[in-house]
């Protein structure tokens, strides 16, 4: 797979526990498959410091993987859209609280910001989804999402049905071809998988 020259807005939010599934999979996008990437931070991954780590780790080997600045605020995503500085906009991990507020159009992040602008454009919006309640109070919002225009899903699934019934996670090793897919304007199938 060749995405050599196609530009990808890579926004991380706060679902920390899947942020090393995710940056590996940054790598691959960048390092293996020749995607320009332009990383966009939610507020979680400025500020949170938690078990898996401290914001300056994450800020410091995105830094490693793209040669573009890191956008961390509303204001500097927004130049996204009249500019249309992105071929397509990845959210991973997309936590439950962007899917609702992506959902419900409220912009109050750098990573929300980018997707409105890529979707004003007409342009794909990849969603990798992974929240506790997917199953839950964010099915509506998932749902919601999965009939809007220009948005396309990493294949997902319930990563422990027994443990966290609610819990919904992408597979993320399918994220590059779900880029891929994306730009010709297809959805990756199955979305639903079993984990």
């Amino acid at each position: 797979m060749d995405l050599k020259g196609i530009k990808v807005g890579f926004g991380i939010t706060g679902s920390h526990c899947t942020l090393e599934r995710v940056f590996k999979v940054l790598e691959i996008l960048h390092n293996d498959y020749g995607a320009e990437i332009v990383p966009v931070l939610s507020p979680a991954l400025q500020t949170s410091e938690n078990r898996f780590g401290c914001p300056q780790k994450w800020q410091d080997r995105l830094s490693c993987i793209t040669d573009h600045p890191i956008i961390t605020s509303i204001e500097a995503a927004e130049p996204i859209g009249p500019k249309k500085l992105l071929d397509v906009m990845v959210i991973a991990p997309c936590s439950g609280n962007t899917l609702a507020k992506l959902s419900h159009g409220i912009i109050d992040s750098p990573v929300l910001m980018a997707a409105k602008a890529q979707l004003r454009n007409g342009r794909p919006v990849v969603l990798a989804v992974s929240t506790n309640d997917g199953l839950g109070i964010n099915g509506k919002n998932i749902g919601s999402l999965l009939a809007t225009k220009n948005i396309y899903w990493v294949p997902f699934g319930q990563d422990d049905p027994v443990g966290k019934e609610y819990s919904l996670v992408a597979k993320m090793e399918l994220l590059p071809e779900t880029v891929k897919e994306s730009l010709n304007r297809k959805q990756i199938q199955p979305i639903l998988i079993e984990y």
